[in-house]
């Protein structure tokens, strides 16, 4: 598959902005996260990212349907694939922003949340751990993420114990995601945009922000951060 065609890159002003193309619900699947991490690789020191969906759904999660065509021992590859997405987000030198333009579930959620700030289209789309509806066990790394940016004890039980759908205005009234933006996709996007504009304004040190990240969730970043892009891999023995 081309990985080429399941997202997009484009630099507005100072914000590089990675677009998940398509009205499909850009399952995460290793061919989209392979892209998605390629993409992310490119974005260096100086500005700040966006990601954003198109169409209807941010993300709708893992591509359950590639796990049950694949061979069993390689449904580990997806899992990692997206732990390595987590850690490079969290090591990259630039501001971060979540442009949820419609339903992000299970994965999806996750992947929103593991933005340094979320905005949320108002009228469509929801938050949403599917997990224990689908009768899934959440995988320790999910779990983390979810503790670390959803502090909230009770906000946390209704999200992932309860697995109730979080509309844009009461995941913003609950403190989850940062604002809450009326009208369409464009619309989404252009206020993440100017979110990220005004971070990447402050002229911050890329290599600081990294490191705080790191420093300020380091429990998600220990379960994460052998599959980052940078990580030291094993020597291969003689």
């Amino acid at each position: 598959m081309d990985t080429a065609s399941l997202c997009t890159v484009e630099k507005r002003g100072a914000v590089h902005v990675i677009t998940l193309t398509g009205a499909g619900e850009h399952r995460l699947g290793p061919p989209l996260l392979s892209a998605l991490r390629s993409a992310v690789a490119a974005v260096r020191a100086g500005g700040a990212l966006v990601i954003a969906g198109e169409g209807k759904y941010f993300s709708n999660g893992f591509d359950l349907a590639w796990a049950r065509a694949a061979p069993a021992e390689l449904h580990a590859s997806m899992g990692g694939a997206f732990r390595g997405l987590v850690a490079d987000l969290l090591a990259l030198p630039v501001p971060t922003v979540a442009a949820v333009t419609g339903h992000a579930a299970a994965a999806g959620c996750a992947l929103a949340l593991a933005h340094d700030a979320v905005v949320m289209r108002a009228s469509r789309g929801f938050l949403y751990m599917s997990e224990v509806d689908a009768g899934l066990k959440i995988v320790d790394f999910f779990a983390e993420l979810i503790r670390q940016k959803v502090p909230d004890a009770v906000n946390r039980r209704d999200l992932v114990l309860r697995g109730d759908k979080m509309t844009a205005a009461d995941a913003l009234r609950r403190g989850i995601v940062d604002a809450a933006v009326d009208g369409g996709v464009d619309d989404v996007v252009a206020a993440a945009v100017r979110a990220a504009e005004a971070l990447a304004a402050r002229g911050w040190d890329g290599e600081i922000v990294a490191e705080t990240r790191k420093a300020i969730w380091p429990e998600l970043w220990a379960k994460v951060k052998d599959h980052a892009a940078d990580a030291p891999r094993p020597r291969p023995r003689l």
